[in-house]
């Protein structure tokens, strides 16, 4: 089993994203604007798959907690904090092309092994999950990266109604694989929500969530471990 965001894949900047946003609405900021936009989202964690929030406004404290249970709460929650972190006019159109984009595939890159370790992985006969906490379909992120063709079964918490740690989201994607909880490995970045995988009796590995041209190599252990 293996995590999305931070651990098979990683989210563009939010540089760059919220450049993707601009162009797509054709506001213009100032230099400076610019780079005071992107610390204000930075702060508030607004970009999905990026870093996490340095601030939560009280309202959207309940809703963050559960948001990848389902599409609409995703949405709510980060449109709710890029609206927080103040956006220029008009902010309603610029928050809908920001989330617009990072379901885009053009907005997340695989990391360097990710491709030939699922290919390894493959050729052993090893089967895949992906186990996402996520408010949107990603498979046509793995088709246009050329990587759906290796992953066995998808198992998203938006479509389960229930998110990581909760066991119940990893004994679907064990079920979904055919094996015991015992012989299914859960690789992931986030120690609170992929090591719920270890309450069901999985082992668990974890990566680093790193930028992409700074983590070349944290799934190539992975071969060594499963032998």
């Amino acid at each position: 089993m293996f995590d999305f965001s931070g651990t098979l894949l990683r989210i563009e900047s939010t540089e760059d994203w919220l450049g993707a946003g601009l162009a797509a609405t054709g506001i213009r900021l100032s230099d400076e604007e610019f780079r005071a936009t992107v610390g204000r989202l930075t702060e508030y964690g607004a970009l999905p798959g990026g870093s996490a929030p340095r601030r939560m406004p009280a309202h959207l404290e309940a809703l963050w907690a559960e948001r990848d249970v389902s599409a609409g709460q995703h949405r709510a929650a980060y449109g709710g904090l890029a609206l927080a972190a103040g956006l220029p006019e008009p902010e309603p159109e610029l928050a809908q092309a920001l989330y617009d984009r990072h379901m885009s595939p053009a907005a997340w890159r695989p990391y360097p092994d990710t491709g030939p370790t699922l290919r390894e992985l493959r050729r052993r006969g090893v089967p895949v999950a992906v186990v996402s906490n996520i408010g949107w379909d990603l498979r046509p992120i793995f088709r246009t990266h050329g990587l759906d063709e290796l992953v066995d079964a998808y198992v998203l918490s938006y479509e389960l109604g229930v998110q990581k740690p909760d066991p119940l989201i990893f004994r679907t994607a064990c079920e979904r694989l055919g094996l015991p909880p015992a012989e299914v490995l859960m690789v992931g970045d986030d120690r609170t929500a992929d090591g719920g995988a270890a309450a069901l009796g999985c082992p668990v590995h974890f990566v680093d969530h790193l930028p992409v041209d700074r983590r070349p190599h944290g799934l190539t252990p992975l071969l060594d471990l499963l032998g």
